[in-house]
């Protein structure tokens, strides 16, 4: 049984005195709540609406517990940290307002609100692939920098006789560049073509990117390992790695320029923005191109503009363009 708390007519008239409320009306509420063990629906049921002014479930529930806070404030011992329970009838209210307008909705309003969650999401996860991107592009371009200034450093510096280097030793090439070639520190002896073996964290297609582009150059797959060689013959490929891997950034980073621009100039012809640019044009003159793809629904065009869908056969072709990009002799970069 539930514990209803019980006031004086002394208590009622210095702590509980209402206008809104009369101490009939109020002893009538605190009757009901001993009754139904505060089942505020119940009570509500029950209540004397004739008798006493009409009162929701609210008015209810916010009438006993401020009465409750109040004895248990006045009751209490000096010091005492009390836990009172709140009750808020605006926030009530507001609940079951917007819980009533969420069942009342249409199936049109169910299905539109599922299709703007779901394209959420996709912004969301574009967004968070396009942070990526950005992220693992930066990374290559400090990386080539740091090499470059490196192989200046290195020709600028003047060349003196230094004491031969123990087999150990490896060219400062930092983690993010190219290729990171282990370390073969361990007692005992090693051969030193065991140096210019690949690891294994490069791919195949990099493995054959990287022959080809050896050819092309007319360098030896499989030079003789001198230490010199073997030294020189790393640095390379780390570069040529490295280089492969700025041409696939770029011509993905080309590529998603192009969606961009295709998809603002189907968005200016459809007259949600407006038209686009002599700064943005296409430098080709080709300003119609892609249209047709981003034609459909007026809410998939607007949903989001810095990122269409890709279908699978777009997908082949972007990855198919930059590998053939990326595969182009060194001396042919644009």
């Amino acid at each position: 049984t539930v514990q209803v708390p019980v006031y004086s007519e002394q208590e009622y008239q210095m702590y509980l005195h209402d206008d809104a409320w009369t101490k009939a009306e109020t002893d009538h509420l605190f009757d009901l709540a001993r009754r139904f063990d505060l089942r505020f629906v119940v009570i509500h049921d029950r209540y004397d609406h004739q008798q006493f002014k009409k009162r929701s479930v609210e008015d209810l529930k916010e009438r006993y517990y401020h009465i409750c806070a109040k004895l248990a404030n006045i009751r209490a011992a000096p010091g005492t940290d009390l836990k009172i329970p709140v009750f808020d009838a605006g926030h009530e209210r507001r609940r079951k307002e917007q819980l009533e307008r969420l069942y009342n909705r249409t199936p049109e309003q169910v299905a539109e609100e599922e299709y703007l969650i779901q394209e959420l999401r996709k912004i969301e996860t574009r967004k968070k692939e396009r942070e990526k991107r950005t992220q693992d592009l930066q990374k290559l371009i400090t990386a080539a920098d740091t090499t470059t200034e490196q192989r200046r450093a290195e020709r600028k510096a003047p060349k003196k006789k230094l004491p031969q280097k123990k087999e150990t030793e490896k060219p400062a090439v930092p983690e993010t560049a190219g290729i990171k070639f282990p370390d073969f520190k361990s007692a005992g002896v090693t051969l030193r073509s065991q140096r210019m073996k690949l690891p294994s964290s490069v791919g195949q297609k990099k493995i054959k990117a990287l022959e080809q582009m050896l050819m092309e150059l007319g360098v030896d797959l499989n030079p003789m390992p001198t230490e010199e060689i073997v030294q020189m013959f790393n640095e390379l490929r780390s570069d040529l790695v490295l280089l492969y891997e700025l041409k696939q950034a770029f011509a993905n980073c080309e590529y998603e320029l192009q969606m961009l621009r295709h998809r603002y100039e189907a968005l200016a012809k459809a007259g949600s923005i407006g038209p686009l640019s002599a700064e943005g044009a296409h430098p080709d003159g080709q300003a119609g191109l892609g249209i047709e793809e981003s034609k459909g629904d007026a809410k998939d065009q607007i949903i989001d503009v810095v990122g269409a869908p890709l279908t699978p056969n777009s997908v082949r072709r972007k990855v198919g363009g930059a590998e053939q990009g990326a595969l182009r002799s060194p001396t042919q970069m644009p």
